[in-house]
């Protein structure tokens, strides 16, 4: 199976901190790609690096079997920390001025409606939206340019049962489409109940990678790698 991204040996350093330590991911193309981690394990950093907010301090991005440039960002749709929306705009509208930007056609825009389910909202202004709504309306924005990769950082966070069962079936969707998605977060019953794959994150170190363990192994996992991460980065410090 094709890998749509890879990251070689990737590193992130703050002020001689190191957040993000030798991680290399490998995603399959048209598949749900869950990145699992504490808060704090490097996840987000992660996230930045693939989509050009960061630049790694060493390592590689590999995207679509070249090194990543900022010309992929045309093939890479995002939602990192919150929705990028207009609040005195419609959905219809948020999405029209990206539309404009991008020359995008209404009729994508209409198809993205009925995608992330917002096009019986008429006029209705996003500032009174749902967080679950204005969850959907940014990945939507995200998705206007047709990517082949998206990439969601803790997209449930905040969001009502109803929200996080509306968002999961709409990521389940994606791969559908041809669209393979990236989401992050630190709930593993979200994860186990939308990725196909998973990568698991502790101390800034990848610990496993793989397909999904089998049914009630992922907390044990989960547990596992981080107690071993935990304890490593002990040693080294002592």
């Amino acid at each position: 199976m094709k890998n749509i991204l890879e990251t070689e040996c990737v590193t992130k350093e703050f002020k001689g901190h190191t957040v993000v330590n030798g991680v290399s991911l490998q995603v399959p193309e048209c598949c749900v790609y869950g990145l699992l981690g504490p808060n704090g394990a490097g996840k987000s950093t992660i996230l930045k690096m693939l989509t050009g907010i960061l630049r790694p301090t060493n390592g590689k991005v590999i995207f679509d079997g070249h090194p990543w440039s900022r010309k992929d960002l045309t093939d890479i749709g995002a939602l990192v920390e919150t929705p990028p929306v207009y609040e005195n705009l419609s959905a219809w509208e948020n999405l029209k001025v990206r539309a404009l930007i991008l020359g995008i056609s209404d009729e994508r825009i209409k198809e993205i409606l009925r995608l992330v389910d917002l096009e019986d909202t008429g006029k209705k202004k996003a500032g009174v939206f749902s967080l679950g709504m204005k969850q959907r309306l940014g990945i939507g924005i995200a998705l206007l340019n047709y990517p082949k990769l998206l990439i969601l950082d803790e997209p449930t966070n905040g969001l009502d049962p109803i929200g996080i069962q509306e968002l999961r079936q709409m990521v389940r969707k994606f791969p559908e489409e041809g669209i393979t998605v990236i989401v992050s977060s630190h709930i593993l019953s979200e994860i186990s109940q939308t990725a196909d794959h998973i990568g698991i994150i502790a101390d800034g170190r990848l610990g496993y990678q793989g397909g999904m363990p089998g049914e009630g192994r992922l907390e044990e996992l989960f547990m596992e790698i981080v107690t071993k991460q935990s304890c490593e980065c002990q040693k080294e410090e002592k």
